[in-house]
């Protein structure tokens, strides 16, 4: 019999997002900071918060995916896989199960054996619960530190790189976000008062500071502490882009900051455009096509999509979630797809029973 509880976890190097599902809908989702790249110290005080949120959660079935084994304290990918993997296992023993894409989903006993397809799956857990639901689509799922781009066709995924690696050279993995991405990341010239300037490359400023201004980001969404760990106010925000072209916010007025800050947006969707293209135009998906949005910056994709004539649906109408709870579901996809395939697949192996 399928379990009424699941847990879907999606255990990253800044965050970890876990998604509850009980009798099939999804009935909260949360969001920790969790600076894993600092030790793993980090991770425990997220399952402790998860403790206090659901105490109930030692009679959950819990679905497992991540992408924090590329954190820096880990020598390698298989010993991040290793380490997290095993310490979701002391927490939850044999109720934890690990999401290996194209693998399937495997107990901790054959996680090093799977290490490899284990690895930063996240992404694959999201695009396969879309292509359960709708066969022609590619996923945008634009979050703080990284965007995907995972074409679907027949309601099957139609990526050309399964890992980080791959992913990086097909373009389906973009390293630009819409909270942790240093500004210097987006463009080596940017235009401000009418004239291009060359860019300081230095950590001062972040895309969170652009996305303040336009007034787009949630401030729920905004958890990481700013590039000086300052304040995140609109004046705060000024400061520190100003600080990208060697001025200060007292230089110029509100209003030309908020168009400087428009001037980063601009190059943020440049190259999120480029890589979009590149996705669409190797699959040969038609017109029909949808794009599905996700990630605390999924506000961007109504642009992307207009771009190129698609129409956009939220990832949260696909799942059974609503109010409040559906508007973190976007956020969290991962951890809610993981959740919801575990449960679909439960509920397939009683049906054959």
């Amino acid at each position: 019999m399928p379990r009424d509880l699941v847990i879907g976890w999606d255990i990253g190097g800044a965050h970890v997002k876990a998604a509850r599902i009980e009798a099939g809908r999804v009935s909260d989702v949360m969001q920790w900071v969790c600076p894993l790249w600092q030790g793993m110290a980090h991770l425990d005080a997220v399952f402790e918060a998860a403790v206090q949120r659901w105490p109930d959660h030692g009679d959950a079935e819990h679905a497992v995916t991540m992408s924090g084994e590329m954190a820096d304290i880990f020598s390698n990918r298989e010993a991040g896989v290793a380490a997290l993997a095993g310490r979701l296992a002391s927490r939850f023993g044999r109720d934890a199960s690990f999401y290996a894409g194209r693998s399937g989903w495997q107990p901790h006993e054959s996680v090093l054996e799977y290490w490899a397809d284990v690895a930063s799956a996240n992404w694959h857990a999201t695009a396969a619960l879309i292509a359960s639901r709708v066969p022609a689509a590619v996923l945008v799922d634009i979050g703080s530190t990284t965007t995907d781009f995972i074409a679907i066709r027949e309601g099957v995924l139609a990526s050309r790189g399964m890992d980080d690696a791959g992913r990086l050279r097909s373009g389906e993995l973009v390293y630009q976000g819409v909270v942790r991405t240093p500004l210097c990341a987006l463009s080596q010239r940017i235009r401000f008062r009418g004239e291009q300037h060359n860019v300081m490359n230095e950590l001062f400023a972040t895309t969170a500071d652009v996305y303040r201004l336009t007034g787009e980001l949630d401030p729920l969404h905004d958890q990481h502490p700013t590039a000086d760990g300052g304040a995140k106010d609109r004046m705060a925000s000024c400061q520190r882009l100003a600080r990208m072209i060697g001025r200060d916010a007292r230089d110029a007025s509100m209003a030309d900051w908020e168009s400087f800050a428009r001037e980063w947006r601009k190059a943020q969707l440049a190259h999120l455009s480029t890589n979009l293209a590149q996705v669409l135009g190797r699959v040969g998906l038609g017109h029909d096509v949808v794009l599905v949005s996700a990630g605390c910056g999924a506000f961007l994709a109504d642009e992307l999509a207009a771009q190129f004539g698609r129409d956009v649906i939220a990832f949260s109408s696909l799942t059974k979630a609503d109010g409040t709870t559906a508007g973190w579901a976007q956020v969290c996809a991962p951890a809610v797809a993981v959740a919801l395939l575990r449960v679909d697949e439960a509920h397939m192996a009683d049906a054959t029973v």
